[in-house]
């Protein structure tokens, strides 16, 4: 949660300083979400024996036993993240992006909830990821609404 609040905030910093891409909160929590779940999904990937963060066997650890091939599923939403990321830096598909985003995170929540009961060595405590999941879900949604309407804070309008 940390990584999308300092990538928002910097995000947004540099829209208050002129940079036009990041002229709304909207677009810069989109950006925030995106570096996070890179963040999130390199771990979906990591080798055993890498110590500074989970890694591939962590994950797998995580999920329930009633889902099918595990590994397989922790490869399938480490690209889904990383996927999602893109496409919320990419205008044109912010808005599905969001929308498969916000399912994922529902989707993924099952498998937060079944590490923090089953005490994974990487997951936290449900009083901490629950409320942490549904705001990475509402900034999905966020995200996704129709922004054409929305200008940046900074700009002028221009004359027709």
């Amino acid at each position: 949660m940390i990584v999308l609040l300092v990538a928002t905030l910097a995000f947004r910093g540099l829209g208050a300083l002129g940079v036009g891409r990041f002229g709304t909160w909207r677009v810069s929590a989109a950006h925030g979400l995106a570096v996070m779940l890179v963040m999130t999904a390199s771990a979906h990937f990591v080798p055993a024996g890498v110590t500074f963060m989970p890694d591939y066997g962590d994950m797998v650890a995580m999920v329930p036993p009633f889902v099918p091939f595990p590994g397989f599923v922790v490869y399938l939403t480490g690209v889904l993240e990383l996927a999602g990321a893109a496409g919320l830096v990419l205008a044109r598909f912010r808005r599905p992006a969001g929308i498969c985003l916000a399912l994922l995170f529902v989707g993924l929540l099952p498998a937060n909830i079944y590490a923090a009961i089953a005490g994974a060595s990487i997951a936290s405590p449900l009083a901490e990821r629950i409320p942490e999941q549904v705001l990475y879900i509402a900034i999905a949604l966020w995200a996704a609404l129709d922004a054409r309407s929305e200008r940046p804070v900074n700009s002028v309008p221009v004359a027709s």
